[in-house]
């Protein structure tokens, strides 16, 4: 089996697992999941959707958190580890908004990586979810289970992760998978304990290396 007949029968059988492939930060405007997806590094999902909700209430709108007080901000999201430099980001990505997008969010990936704070992984996350755009997410479920299934050779940095998959992976499908990666990373192929093997969907197809 080549590694793209891999990538779509792993498409496929995670596709019939976990039908539903949403992102697991709650968010109803693009401008939201910008602010979730910065506070997210080093900090669970849960927590940022729980953290977020006293954050909006004090600063609803782009203009509004823009115009806050840097301290403000980072006394809310001090909860999800590294405060300081969360706080700066979001801010500073605020004003960009405010000042040279009307408060929207680009539809560009270039433009989104010029963002404070924003890199590959949620410039990604962004196109596909809110665009609807081809989009790769490479976070450390998808780096830890592409390697472990085999359909990629020991590739541990985000981006040649990214590039490889892209190679494989059908541009519509790209989005989807990576979500569906988070879950079964989550609930199967785990990182602090033995993966669960024994009741994995991909059981035998999985090369079973890497980390």
């Amino acid at each position: 089996m080549t590694k793209k007949e891999l990538a779509l029968e792993v498409i496929q059988r995670l596709k019939n697992e976990y039908p539903l492939a949403d992102c697991t930060l709650d968010y109803d405007q693009a401008w939201k999941l910008l602010v979730s997806v910065r506070l997210a590094a080093q900090c669970t999902d849960a927590r940022v959707n729980v953290v977020v909700k006293d954050l909006y209430e004090k600063f609803p709108t782009v203009e509004a958190m823009a115009n806050a007080d840097v301290n403000e901000i980072e006394a809310i999201v001090k909860p999800c580890g590294l405060g300081r430099s969360k706080a700066r980001d979001i801010s500073a990505c605020m004003k960009i908004l405010h000042e040279q997008y009307q408060d929207k969010v680009p539809e560009d990936f270039d433009a989104l990586l010029k963002l404070p704070g924003v890199g590959r992984k949620s410039a990604n996350l962004i196109m596909g979810d809110v665009f609807g755009k081809p989009a790769i997410v490479t976070d450390t479920h998808c780096i830890r289970l592409t390697n472990r299934i085999g359909l990629v050779d020991n590739i541990k940095e985000p981006k040649k992760v990214e590039m490889a998959l892209w190679k494989i992976v059908p541009p519509e499908e790209g989005s989807d998978f990576c979500h569906r990666l988070v879950y079964h990373g989550r609930e199967v192929c785990t990182a602090r304990t033995k993966p669960y093997c024994e009741r994995c969907c991909l059981g035998d197809i999985c090369n079973k290396n890497g980390v």
